[in-house]
Parts: C-alpha cells; structure tokens; sequence
C-alpha cells in the first residue's frame, strides 16, 4: 500500500528542534499503566543533567547544534547512554533540555547498531534496568539495516525538513485514533516516527506516498481511510492509518497490519520494537519525538537538520561542502 522512501528507514531521525513541551504533561502519564516491568518513575532528585561531549570547533547548523559526537570508550558510552535514558524519563527535566540528549541518544544508537562486537560490550556495562531498552533500540535499527540492498546514494532527496507538529497534539491524535479503532496509539506513534519523523519529512516519495504517515494517493482515496481528510494533517493522517491498519487485519496481528505499510518482515519487527518502548515506559516517547532525520548517504549517516529544502535531489558532496555540520566529525 504505502511504499514510503526506504532510505528514510535506513536513515531516520527517525531523528529535532522542537516546539515547548510541559514535560510533566498529564497526558504521558498513564494512571491506568501498572503493568509488571514498567520502568519506575525518577525522582528528580535522581539525576544531573547528562554533559554531552561536544568541541568548539564542530560546524554548527543554523540552530546552533552540531552533530553529536560518539565517545570510543565502551564505559563513557554506557554511563552517557544510560544518563540520558534517565533524563528523558525524568519529568523534572525541562522540555527545552530534551531535543539535544534525544539526538545524543539516536547517533549512539545508529552507532552502535552497526558495531555489534562494541553494542555487546556497551551493553554488559550497563545497568540491567537499560538493557532491555537497549535491546529494543538496535534491533530496531538493525531490522532498517537489513532492509537495505545496493549502494547508498550519492544523492540527498528533494525534501523539506520541517519542525513537526507538537508532541501533545501528536500524542491527542494517536490516542483518538486508537481509541476509535483499538489499534495501540503506540504503534501509531511508531508508524509516524518511522515513516517522516514524526512529520518531519515534507517529501513525496519514489512511489508518490504522502504526508507524515506516507499514504499513497489512492490508498486515501479508498472508502472509508481518507475520509475526505487531507492527507498531509497530521490529525487526518494518523486516523487513516489505524483504519487502513485494521482493515489489513491489525486487530488480528498487528505484523499483518504493518505488512500493508511495507512488505517487509524486517519492518514489522522495528515498528513493534519501538512501540514496545512505548509501551513499557510511555515517558519514552519524549525521546523519540524530538529525534533528527539522518540519511544514509555514500558520504555516511548525514544529518539533515529543521529548515533542510532541497526542490530537486542533490549530490552528497556539493551540498556537504556548503553543510559541513550534516557531517560526523572525523
């Protein structure tokens, strides 16, 4: 149905500058989640904030960010990895002090996903409480990697990166839709994040998907998904995508669902993998809203920051040389 741009999943910021957020909002805490294995709640007196490594000599974007930068030693990772997973949870925190410890957080992991014999020591480092968490995260990515066949491109795509809409108003959509059809809002969020970052990605792709949650144009079309709706509001989109998820048979299997999405087992596995974030500890969701969209080019894993817009593709190198921060250092 909706063959959104792959690369993206082998890119994604999946990956933000984002909009302000009450990060006590009500709405991220479920009353009703007293599920066995979900992560406690941390006082703010737990933590200090997370000192990100970081050099004045890195290229900057025009947000004044630069790429993060991923520490070689196996314990700086796990101690760093597992501050910030505590910040992120950690309602105390301000929202202005999320968006950089989200993107810390995705570059490691994105890292680490491709250097297993380092991820197995990181992992046996870190506190059991984050091993799961861990877990999660690189066999999602791995599951992108897997999907992947054939050179990276030596193109950047002709999309507009822009900030998406804000967190609470995303997570409003996703709830009313699930609470409309009884897909998970998680999986929902999962879908939105894998597809555009959340709505970051303002691009149509090769197969002429659209909007944040990727439709095809006569995917929306069809009775009962688009509704009339317009497929690039985020409201709109979300509700089309649990209805269109429960009519390949989600309730039923949810990997079925997801099979509509992307005919790929690969991509089943990564969606379920990061819904179960969610799932297990909906403070998650903090983190992963604020990721960045990356690109896996022949340069490497760029980084294309809020305010990207390119009207046609563009070669790697020629838009580097004008972007150094979309760069890893080194």
């Amino acid at each position: 149905m909706m063959t959104s741009v792959r690369r993206l999943l082998i890119s994604l910021s999946l990956l933000a500058i984002p909009l302000a957020w009450g990060c006590g909002s009500p709405a991220l805490q479920d009353p009703n989640n007293q599920e066995q294995g979900v992560l406690e709640q941390v006082e703010p007196t737990e933590l200090a904030l997370p000192a990100l490594p970081t050099s004045p000599d890195l290229p900057r974007a025009p947000s004044g960010a630069h790429y993060p930068l991923f520490p070689a030693n196996p314990d700086q990772l796990a101690q760093l990895l597992s501050e910030i997973e505590l910040a992120i949870r950690n309602p105390d925190v301000s929202s202005e002090a999320i968006p950089p410890l989200a993107h810390q957080q995705q570059v490691l992991y994105r890292v680490l996903s491709h250097r297993p014999a380092l991820a197995n020591q990181v992992r046996s480092k870190l506190d059991e409480r984050w091993r799961w968490v861990f877990d999660q995260h690189i066999a999602a990515r791995r599951s992108f990697l897997a999907m992947h066949r054939g050179p990276a491109s030596s193109t950047l795509p002709a999309w507009r990166i822009q900030t998406p809409a804000p967190p609470d108003q995303l997570l409003k959509a996703y709830r009313s839709a699930s609470a409309t059809t009884g897909i998970d809002w998680e999986i929902l969020a999962a879908v939105n994040l894998v597809e555009t970052g959340m709505g970051r990605i303002d691009g149509i792709s090769v197969a002429n998907a659209q909007g944040p949650m990727q439709f095809l144009p006569t995917t929306w079309t069809e009775p009962g998904i688009g509704r009339g709706g317009d497929i690039r509001d985020p409201w709109d989109a979300i509700h089309a995508a649990a209805r269109y998820l429960v009519r390949r048979g989600g309730l039923q299997d949810i990997r079925k669902g997801l099979w509509g999405y992307n005919n790929s087992d690969h991509y089943g596995r990564a969606v379920v993998h990061y819904a179960d974030l969610l799932k297990r500890d909906p403070l998650a969701y903090r983190g992963l809203y604020h990721w960045q969209i990356h690109y896996a080019s022949s340069a490497g894993d760029l980084w294309l920051h809020e305010g990207y817009n390119q009207q046609q593709p563009t070669n790697v190198l020629e838009y580097l040389r004008q972007n150094p921060h979309s760069r890893p250092a080194g």
